[in-house]
């Protein structure tokens, strides 16, 4: 029985030295490279000099919009565009914000099946809305209509949300919220065509009405750009009967940039 033993050892060594000069002859073969500037790097993610170029958001911040203030004039205050405008979700948080880096970055998870990103990305998420996880019941993905997901082959939302879901010990629901009308691109569309180019492209079906009615829910998305689309999808979530609270918690947002300084006490629900 011994003389078995020591043979099946070292066919496992030799194995594990074969996958390793795989994995080897791989890495020179098919070098990682950078998502931003396209230089080789050392496992997934961003080389040192793109790396320093992000902007992460941290307080303070709108306490609706999670966009960040200049200055910190105490806790619980509203931007301007949250007052004038509140939007259909209770808050938002975002963990970077929208400029060349972050757009290239999410480019390249999701055009350019970069899913090696997408732990990395998803913990930055995990770790800027942590408050916002403390309290949801579930994790629902903002889905994309079947004909998109078939030619990109996964929803990257979905993706991402899971591996907040891992981070948090949440759980995602898939059935909550559906998109029933193929919508084209948004990019390059104003707030208003945004708006009216999502109208009526979400629903909760008749299968998800339980998942959703009287829960706290946290909507997960890649981009928060102008805030148009996102009515769409918190009042068909907060309409379910008993009603339900809808929160938003996107990778990167295109409205932190903005230097918002009116703001004013914030309501919790």
């Amino acid at each position: 029985m011994h003389g078995d033993i020591v043979p099946a050892k070292r066919f496992a060594r030799l194995r594990g030295l074969m996958r390793a000069s795989f994995g080897l002859v791989v890495d020179v073969a098919l070098p990682q490279l950078c998502p931003s500037c396209r230089q080789p790097v050392e496992g997934a993610g961003l080389c040192p000099a793109c790396w320093s170029k992000l902007s992460f958001i941290a307080p303070p911040y709108c306490e609706r919009l999670g966009i960040p203030f200049p200055f910190d004039a105490g806790p619980g205050l509203l931007s301007m565009e949250a007052i004038a405008d509140p939007p259909a979700y209770n808050r938002a948080r975002a963990a970077v914000r929208y400029d060349e880096i972050a757009r290239k970055l999410v480019h390249a998870l999701k055009y350019g099946d970069r899913l090696d990103l997408a732990p990395t990305m998803g913990r930055w998420m995990a770790r800027a809305g942590r408050e916002l996880l403390a309290d949801a019941d579930a994790l629902v993905p903002v889905p994309l209509h079947w004909r998109r997901q078939w030619s990109r082959r996964f929803n990257q939302s979905a993706l991402l949300a899971h591996i907040i879901a891992n981070a948090s010990g949440r759980i995602v629901t898939h059935g909550a919220l559906e998109r029933v009308k193929p919508t084209p691109q948004q990019v390059g569309l104003d707030k208003a065509g945004r708006a009216q180019n999502v109208q009526g492209a979400f629903r909760v079906p008749a299968s998800g009405k339980a998942e959703v009615a009287g829960r706290k829910l946290l909507l997960v998305d890649d981009v928060l750009t102008s805030g148009a689309t996102m009515p769409a999808r918190g009042r068909c979530c907060g309409r379910a009967p008993p009603p339900s609270m809808c929160w938003y918690l996107p990778g990167l947002s295109r409205g932190a940039a903005l230097p918002y300084k009116a703001i004013g006490k914030t309501k919790h629900s």
